[in-house]
């Protein structure tokens, strides 16, 4: 009889604790770290209107639902040099759509501007592949500011 093998497995069941706890410690770590930081975003779309407005769109994933996010409009207008904000809207409703798709491979379906005061704007963006685009949101933008259209 092997007295050796009982103590190893002992050693190993004991090693392999260690390491689930030291591992929950650390999951557990990172999520309190994830909700004080910021929301993830990212920049879908972007259109500058000459030397008068630029215009994105940007995801802001959800701090409540890993799944959900919004979909930020900004609006800029040059000053001193540089693009300064002058507007900001919510298209659609807060965390109203999915972060994978608004992020993903044609997420903006249809982002269409012009150049005229005032500036005609268009968003439709991808719901989920399966359900397709959202309908059409209209906004005008005029003297930097962003309106229902």
């Amino acid at each position: 009889m092997n007295l050796a093998r009982p103590r190893i497995r002992r050693r190993t069941a004991a090693a392999l604790v260690a390491l689930a706890a030291t591992t929950a410690v650390a999951v557990g770590a990172g999520a309190s770290q994830a909700d004080t930081a910021a929301p993830q975003t990212r920049q879908i779309a972007s259109s500058v209107l000459g030397a008068d407005y630029k215009i994105t769109l940007t995801a802001l994933r959800s701090t409540e639902d890993e799944y959900a996010a919004s979909v930020r409009l900004q609006v800029f207008t040059r000053a001193d040099g540089a693009w300064k904000e002058s507007d900001r809207v919510t298209v659609g409703d807060v965390d109203g759509w999915f972060w994978y798709p608004l992020t993903g491979r044609g997420a903006v379906c249809r982002f269409s501007t012009a150049g005229t005061e005032p500036a005609p704007l268009t968003v439709s963006l991808l719901l989920t592949p399966s359900l397709g685009c959202s309908e059409p949101a209209d906004y005008v933008v005029e003297q930097g500011r962003v309106y229902a259209g």
